[in-house]
């Protein structure tokens, strides 16, 4: 059976900076019915699990290393055996939220995940934090973006971590330039194209987004 797209919603907090916020979190599950790929192991790991069923886990990739993104992920390793994927440039964050249990192996720039006959490249795309990443899947028409662009403009950049430039600059030259009906799985809330974001990049810069 050909590679599909799964979404599962869960529910937790995040927190950064001495504030905790509700979130809710897109977890995405990429493969067929033999195996898959996990992006962002968010709150529920029995959830995610469940969601997984009987398929082989072949990683558990982060986006980056809020703990919203994060705090499932060594639950579901352990439950899976899956290697947890993180890019290195994260590990500050990612150690305030599991500073006893560090990733399993590193996400660079241009690397190649396979998982059911199918590859997601590896986008490093810093902003919103330094280390985050997308996945895009040429063959599914898809991009994962994590917390760096959602549906009406960039990821925030107010907090510890983040940059307003640098994630303008991630979304201009890493995401604008893919084929504009590439669907936009994002961290949270509703997808989106490329298409529909691109023309607005000057009024997010205009206005600080």
């Amino acid at each position: 059976m050909a590679a599909r797209i799964e979404h599962l919603v869960t529910s937790g907090t995040f927190s950064l900076d001495g504030g905790t916020w509700d979130v809710d979190n897109n977890v995405w599950i990429v493969g067929d019915d033999t195996e898959a790929i996990v992006i962002d192991a968010a709150h529920d790991a029995e959830a995610i699990a469940r969601a997984v069923g009987d398929r082989r886990l072949t990683a558990i990739v982060c986006t980056h290393a809020h703990n919203d993104h994060i705090d499932a992920a060594p639950e579901l390793a352990a439950r899976t055996g899956a290697p947890v994927l993180l890019h290195p440039d994260d590990l500050p964050l990612w150690k305030q939220t599991h500073p006893d249990r560090a990733p399993d192996a590193e996400l660079t720039d241009g690397q190649g995940l396979s998982v059911a006959g199918i590859e997601l490249t590896v986008l490093h795309t810093p902003g919103h934090a330094p280390g985050a990443v997308c996945l895009y899947g040429p063959a599914l028409e898809a991009l994962f973006s994590g917390d760096t662009l959602f549906a009406g403009g960039p990821g925030a950049t107010g907090r510890s971590y983040s940059h307003f430039p640098t994630i303008i600059d991630s979304i201009r030259d890493r995401l604008l330039t893919l084929p504009g009906d590439t669907v936009v799985h994002t961290g949270h809330g509703d997808t989106t194209t490329i298409a529909a974001e691109a023309p607005h990049l000057q009024e997010w810069i205009d206005r600080g987004f």
